[in-house]
């Protein structure tokens, strides 16, 4: 080999082992055991508009313009009908839209528990929950009500206490009752989910002989009971969804408490459970389109079909190497005793420096071997001397 040409060939097996090394480490960094657990509740499809009236809208740009004012129906999946209302007057709620139930957060009331509180206070004090429409009336003081214009005259007291609209219903009995509502609201509390998991989330370190059991997960619902089902993946690592004594739970209530018994040397993974069941959306319950300002609010609910699921995430303890990296031939050891004066690792910073995944110690053990040898070929060429030939040129 010529002088000329072994540096640029140092270099190359230099560049070689630093373009290898971020490669290794995003291998090591990464988390195969991320996840994240999913809302419950209902999901529905939205109808669209069935008992309304008429309401006449002032913009804040001084246009005014006359727009729908009811109750809408929904068809949730699995079975079941809602009636709603619209929150936010901006919106324009399209039918056959996908709605998922959520909290006020996802509302034009996020942040402002007053306004939510006082919006459900006007639902469970109206129509459709109070159906007496001629004792309705009179408390308003609207005369006579027909559920067109007790419907109009609900959603627009909605809308002023969302979002302070400057908004009246067209009819004039609806107009007193919506006067009526808006005057009088209290505020009461933000209702529960109709089906939950909480937290949505669980996860630990698989340790000792029998295995970790991970957990609580307790379901909160106002169905008499609810299906637990494990997932597929649960099932194909052994994973069993059991209860605080290790029975396996195919069924459960409110309270009960969920474990994810994962067995002794199970692979860094997930698992998830879901509980499925029948009750009625609770009264001022959110449905959420991903857009704030078409976000319904419950008025109504049949018994419907109601889901949640909560995850379990498990990784393993992190390995640790024994012994010595390795040696090259005629040199010393390549994996010296730390310097008494540096700082060394506690094992929780060790832990953290494997990501917690087992899989990424070999791979880092790897990726040193391969640039000590490449760093010992690089020095062995570089002091290499010349050969004869190479002298002349030199000297030349």
């Amino acid at each position: 080999m010529r002088g000329s040409a072994r540096r640029p060939l140092a270099v190359a097996l230099l560049a070689a082992a630093l373009t290898a090394a971020p490669g290794a480490r995003a291998s090591a960094d990464s988390d195969p055991a991320a996840a994240s657990s999913t809302a419950g509740g209902a999901s529905a499809v939205l109808d669209g508009l069935k008992t309304y009236g008429q309401a006449v809208l002032h913009a804040g740009d001084g246009s005014v313009r006359q727009i729908p004012a009811g109750l809408y129906e929904m068809r949730v999946d699995g079975g079941g009908m809602l009636q709603t209302y619209g929150v936010g007057v901006a919106g324009n709620a399209q039918p056959q839209a996908r709605y998922t139930e959520s909290g006020w957060g996802g509302s034009p009331v996020a942040g402002n528990s007053e306004a939510g509180g006082r919006i459900r206070w006007v639902l469970e004090h109206s129509y459709p929950q109070h159906n007496d429409l001629a004792g309705l009336a009179k408390a308003a003081g609207a005369g006579a009500l027909t559920a067109e214009s007790a419907a109009a005259g609900t959603q627009v007291a909605i809308w002023r206490l969302a979002d302070g609209a400057r908004v009246e219903a067209a009819d004039q009995a609806a107009e007193k009752l919506a006067d009526y509502l808006q005057r009088e609201a209290g505020r009461l509390p933000e209702p529960p989910a109709s089906l939950g998991l909480d937290p949505g989330r669980v996860s630990g370190t698989v340790t000792g002989p029998s295995g970790t059991r991970l957990g609580p997960v307790t379901v909160r619902t106002a169905a008499q009971s609810v299906t637990v089902t494990p997932d597929a993946a649960a099932l194909a690592m052994g994973v069993r969804v059991v209860d605080a004594d290790g029975q396996p739970v195919a069924a459960a209530a409110d309270g009960s408490r969920l474990y994810f018994e994962v067995p002794a040397g199970t692979p860094d993974g997930t698992a998830s459970v879901t509980v499925q069941g029948s009750t009625k959306v609770p009264v001022g319950r959110v449905f959420a389109s991903g857009i704030p300002a078409e976000a319904q609010v419950v008025a109504g609910s049949s018994e419907s079909a109601t889901a949640a699921t909560a995850t379990a995430v498990w990784p393993q303890p992190p390995t640790v190497a024994e012994g010595k990296v390795g040696t090259l031939a005629g040199s010393a050891e390549v994996a010296p005793a730390p310097d008494p004066g540096t700082e060394t690792q506690s094992p929780d910073e060790e832990r953290l420096a494997v990501s917690g995944s087992s899989a990424a110690t070999p791979v880092i053990a790897s990726l040193a071997v391969g640039l000590v040898v490449m760093g010992g070929m690089v020095v062995l060429l570089l002091r290499k001397r010349p050969l004869e030939g190479e002298e002349g040129e030199t000297e030349g």
